[in-house]
């Protein structure tokens, strides 16, 4: 099976994806990991994707789709894969549906996690991180130890400038401007399932499950 997953950030995909991963015996497909691994072996892409990257330009689309093509050709993905993070534009998505028709195959499911953005606020800005011990707590799920409290010393507790709350909203905004029309594009070959992503972690995997394939 061949999934694409799409979500806001902090809305629990990466947790979600490991266990359709593992449960279903597919291979995650992170573009960014790709891209990487090209530029520290030195591939020919790599190559001209670290030009790309040391001048401060992004990487191309028709490069990033180079380097896909030459990784599906490995049998890591006999059973399928779950890209999480790539498409972003429409123009990626028709490439990578392109590529998907030479190795005669197609996106099977679309798994949209819906999770409202005050939720997301509320779950990212709420984080606090102990620079002693690195140990990530919540304001509101998991309160911060008293500062006397950490086993390696004094809890020396801050906040992340990522978590902030002006940050998340404008990572929200980037969100939806990119994923709007992905949505449409999928949604017009009937592709994307809606899952509802309040809930225990359980809860929400038996959702994504609900509407597997019954060959999955």
């Amino acid at each position: 099976m061949k999934f694409v997953f799409i979500g806001p950030p902090g809305a629990g995909k990466g947790t979600q994806a490991e266990r359709i991963c593992a449960e279903n015996n597919i291979k995650q497909l992170s573009t960014g990991d790709i891209l990487r691994h090209n530029v520290k072996i030195g591939s020919e892409l790599g190559k001209v994707a670290k030009e790309y990257m040391t001048s401060g330009r992004l990487v191309p689309d028709n490069l990033i789709i180079d380097m896909i093509k030459e990784e599906l050709n490995s049998p890591l993905y006999s059973n399928g894969f779950l890209l999480d993070g790539f498409p972003r534009t429409i123009p990626q998505a028709q490439a990578f549906d392109e590529l998907l028709q030479k190795f005669n195959t197609k996106i099977d499911l679309v798994l949209l996690l819906d999770v409202s953005d005050e939720e997301i606020i509320t779950r990212i800005s709420g984080r606090r991180i102990c620079k002693t011990c690195n140990r990530v707590f919540h304001v509101v799920f998991n309160p911060p130890p008293d500062p006397k409290e950490c086993d390696k010393g004094i809890c020396d507790i801050y906040q992340r400038d990522d978590d902030k709350e002006e940050t998340v909203r404008h990572r929200l905004e980037v969100y939806h401007n990119q994923t709007k029309p992905l949505v449409e594009y999928y949604s017009s070959q009937s592709l994307v399932a809606h899952i509802d992503g309040i809930g225990s972690l359980d809860e929400v995997y038996d959702r994504i499950k609900s509407h597997f394939p019954s060959k999955v």
